[in-house]
């Protein structure tokens, strides 16, 4: 059995400890995923099992003759200089032409594509291509470091399978919780250096994770409510000569305390993006819509035909379809980024459009840092809570004063999405919105973009997030078109029937001609009495979520009020003048457990109308 071991490895970078003393043992048959905060390790952990950089201290031992195959997260320039002029013919020569037939087609190349440059291909595609030899290799173990940041949902679902299928053992990183729910069976986190292994799926992890972590955020959040009130007092006496020693006092007690720190993605990020302004009605109206590339060539390409669409303000609408299919070219006509195409768009009263592509991300460049850039022309009352949303989209610590020039494809990226954000638009045009950003982050912005009140057409390649964020599906292939009027995993329950129906009429032999598309019209339309019966059933159920959102929002704001009359009070009985009065510090104190209690009611009541909304969603 092949295998690479670790015991007792330590890595430090400066006076920076990233990994002490790990033990990992991944093995023929291993299906395991790597968790951890953003930047706690997980790609320096990779690249030490690869055998790329060598630990402080620690062994690491492996089968002789044992192969790893190590993706990293991007390609390096080293990787495009030694591919450049090769076609992925010649980079993926020697490895078996059915295999690359195989893998290729599953990663969404064409026939053709084997014979074209690498670097005739975007940065995306040569990461498939690398993604590709990888796979081709059939190492003993496999490393893949977000391999699914640059696929669609087709090459994601075969990349699953294939993992499933692949004999030697598999360490994974990756955002998609659903990848990776399928893909493993064990899962590694690295917190605050050390690595601990959890049995079961992504999904089970974070169930186990979250129940062992309940009493550390518990002493975690009373130990920031002393820090905050023990400083509260420092800064209070700091400069009174009568108790300047009790500060200081209180200043080493600080300085003593053992911080107790927990993952990011436990710390609780609230955000809120500017509401959108007021529009009519329809928010959108498509006629005729059609695309054609190459029309003058000898073998034009039909994407888009026919394509009619009416859409209301609020809708959420995904457009699904194959690579190739048009998606990203509807997106980018309906931005009005794409002039060359068939039809007539009409736009509703007052709409006011942002644009959000991985294309348009990488355009970001010059000296301006990223603070700088995210503050520039942001609203005056959003300017004290950028540093929180920086810190949602992973800028965090001295990652706000990089220069453009400096960034990532995927630090671009997540930029770009965040500034589009801050703008007061009704019309959110997204492809690919939640790529390149962690779990946490893609939380952050899915109950950002359910809680929007404006109009979200999209693009996705994340199954749960699609699941999660849509209201209708247009399905898109080969120029012709359908409407769902359900979010994905009504329009794949859907599918799934059809596929049924399709088999039983086989085995019986049923004759009766089935309603298909013709020419480039949808024709097989869900049924008039089941469409409209799931559109006032979704119209209940949004009515539904909107009431239980206004009373939530309603007792938020009541027991923040609550607290901050708390935290005064409290700040009262710290007073000479209170505490040296008894009769005074009882009427203080009666007040303090008033509102105590109040705040204790509404928070009963918030939690039984956040357990109905997270319902109803």
């Amino acid at each position: 059995m092949a295998f690479v071991q670790f015991s007792k490895v330590s890595l430090a970078f400066g006076d920076r400890d990233i990994l002490l003393d790990v033990s990992l043992n991944l093995a023929t048959g291993s299906r395991a995923a790597l968790a951890g905060a953003n930047g706690a390790g997980k790609s320096t952990l990779m690249k030490l099992i690869a055998g790329l950089i060598q630990a402080d201290s620690g062994e690491r031992s492996a089968q002789k003759g044992c192969r790893v195959s190590y993706l990293p997260q991007s390609t390096s320039s080293e990787w495009g200089a030694v591919q450049r002029g090769k076609t992925i013919r010649e980079v993926l020569a020697g490895m078996g032409e059915a295999a690359v037939s195989q893998v290729l087609g599953g990663l969404g190349f064409s026939a053709g594509d084997i014979d074209r440059q690498t670097a005739e291909f975007s940065g995306g595609w040569q990461m498939r291509i690398a993604l590709a030899k990888v796979l081709l290799e059939n190492p003993d173990i496999m490393l893949l470091d977000e391999p699914t940041n640059y696929l669609d949902i087709e090459a994601r679902s075969w990349l699953e399978t294939w993992i499933k299928s692949f004999p030697g053992g598999c360490l994974l990183v990756s955002h998609d919780r659903y990848f990776l729910d399928q893909a493993v069976n064990e899962v590694f986190e690295i917190f605050q250096g050390k690595l601990k292994r959890y049995a079961g799926n992504y999904s089970n992890y974070e169930k186990l994770r979250a129940v062992e972590l309940e009493g550390l955020v518990k002493r975690y959040q009373a130990q920031q409510e002393e820090i905050e009130k023990t400083e509260a007092l420092i800064r209070r006496f700091r400069y009174k000569a009568s108790k300047a020693a009790f500060a200081q006092d209180l200043v080493k007690r600080l300085e003593k305390m053992e911080r107790i720190e927990i993952p990011e993605n436990l710390k609780k990020i609230n955000i809120s993006f500017p509401p959108p302004p007021h529009s009519g009605r329809v928010a959108l109206a498509l006629k005729e819509i059609g695309k054609t590339y190459g029309r003058e060539t000898e073998c034009p390409r039909l994407v888009l035909s026919g394509l009619d669409l009416d859409l209301d303000a609020g809708e959420r609408l995904l457009v699904v379809g194959p690579n190739g299919a048009g998606k990203t070219t509807l997106l980018r006509i309906i931005a009005g980024q794409d002039s060359d195409y068939e039809g007539e768009i009409k736009y509703g009263t007052g709409i006011a459009i942002g644009y959000f592509s991985q294309e348009a991300a990488e355009l970001l460049d010059g000296s301006q840092t990223v603070e700088e850039y995210i503050e520039e022309g942001a609203a005056t009352a959003l300017i004290p809570k950028l540093r929180g949303m920086l810190g949602a989209f992973l800028f965090r610590g001295d990652d706000v004063f990089k220069p453009l020039s400096v960034l990532s494809g995927g630090e671009k990226s997540r930029l770009a999405l965040l500034k589009m954000l801050l703008k007061p638009i009704n019309l959110l045009i997204l492809d690919e919105p939640s790529n390149h950003l962690d779990l946490q982050s893609k939380d952050i912005l899915l109950d950002c973009l359910k809680a929007y009140e404006g109009t979200v057409i999209f693009v996705s390649h994340d199954r749960l997030f699609m699941e999660a964020l849509s209201t209708k599906t247009l399905e898109l292939g080969s120029g012709r078109h359908r409407l769902f009027y359900g979010n994905y995993a009504y329009y794949l329950d859907r599918i799934e029937r059809e596929k049924g129906a399709d088999n039983r009429e086989q085995v019986t032999g049923n004759i009766e001609p089935q309603v298909r598309e013709q020419g480039a019209r949808p024709q097989s339309q869900p049924p008039i009495s089941e469409a409209a019966g799931h559109r006032e059933r979704e119209k209940q159920r949004q009515a539904v979520i909107r009431r239980l959102e206004r009373k939530e929002a309603e007792l938020l704001s009541a027991m923040e009020e609550l607290e901050a009359e708390k935290q005064k009070l409290e700040g009262e009985l710290s007073l000479p003048e209170i505490y040296s009065s008894g009769e005074k510090a009882r009427a203080v104190k009666a007040r303090l457990d008033e509102c105590a209690a109040a705040l204790e009611e509404r928070g009963r009541d918030w939690e039984a109308v956040h357990t109905e909304l997270t319902q109803s969603r």
